[in-house]
């Protein structure tokens, strides 16, 4: 099967195992400071017969039971409902045992659409939304440029649940910087708390080439916490983060791997990263991370 991919191609690590089907190119915002992961692309869906034959292409190839598929690029819920539901009924159709669609969606685009919109969403099998976050706090998303404030996340997140969609929610660890490190991790559990994510995801932040923040950093603007400080601030975070999620930092760009169902694990989560702090177990050296 030859899917025409545009490259370059981002999912969330969880949709590794799935089909992905390219809907839009790039970012509709495309103008976070941090990202350099659509900088080469121009916005824009995909023309609908186009990813029609790929639906059939990939019924083709692999069958009637691909039980999960993810609608690439950055930004395929700012589609229109007409757009998204030529996609969403020919994938229901080809897949009759397709268990979940996911997407990545930024709070406008989820403000957008209605509680009608999103609960025929959900019929439609679109089961889990991925947020960035970023940060909660409101003096490091300006900086960032991210687009939304935290209110608006927490509205979109919000109703997201109330339609019955699960909502991943992203986190970066550094994002603030050394200087509201903390402020960041407490900020972040306040908008957490108040989402109620169905599962919580932190990342510690990378800076690539190619974005603005990476610039800032090379010019000393700005300084990324270390790795005992970057411990310190996922501890900060966990000690605020009271709400009900599946919590994970397992991703290759972290320190110390840690996951589990919150708030009954955070007592353990606490006690790893205590153990890592006081280097009584290792943690992950800067040649091992990556995004």
């Amino acid at each position: 099967m030859i899917l025409r991919y545009h490259q370059p191609l981002f999912r969330p690590p969880s949709e590794a195992d799935s089909l992905i089907l390219q809907v839009t190119l790039g970012c509709s915002h495309n103008r976070c400071t941090f990202c350099s992961m659509y900088r080469s692309k121009r916005f824009g869906p995909r023309p609908v017969d186009d990813v029609l034959q790929e639906i059939q292409a990939a019924r083709e190839a692999l069958g009637p039971d691909v039980p999960r598929v993810f609608l690439a690029d950055g930004d395929a819920m700012c589609l229109s409902m007409r757009r998204l539901l030529q996609v969403l009924e020919p994938l229901g159709q080809a897949f009759p045992h397709l268990q979940r669609v996911g997407i990545y969606a930024n709070a406008r685009d989820i403000l957008a659409k209605t509680d009608d919109d999103l609960a025929l969403l959900r019929r439609h099998r679109l089961k889990i939304v991925y947020v960035g976050l970023e940060s909660g706090d409101p003096l490091t998303l300006q900086r960032v440029n991210k687009g939304a404030t935290v209110d608006q996340m927490v509205q979109a997140v919000r109703r997201c649940r109330a339609a019955g969609i699960s909502t991943s929610v992203m986190v970066l660890v550094g994002l603030a910087g050394r200087e509201r490190s903390l402020e960041h991790a407490r900020a972040s559990a306040r908008a957490l708390n108040a989402m109620e994510p169905t599962y919580t995801a932190l990342l510690t932040y990378i800076p690539t080439p190619g974005s603005p923040f990476f610039d800032e950093l090379a010019r000393g603007e700005l300084e990324l916490p270390g790795a005992l400080e970057s411990l310190e601030e996922i501890r900060e975070l966990l000690r605020h983060l009271s709400c009900q999620t599946h919590f994970s930092c397992n991703h290759a760009s972290n320190y110390l791997p840690l996951r589990g169902r919150l708030p009954s694990a955070r007592a353990d989560l606490l006690a790893l990263l205590d153990a890592a702090l006081a280097g009584q177990i290792p943690i992950k050296p800067e040649m091992l991370r990556g995004l």
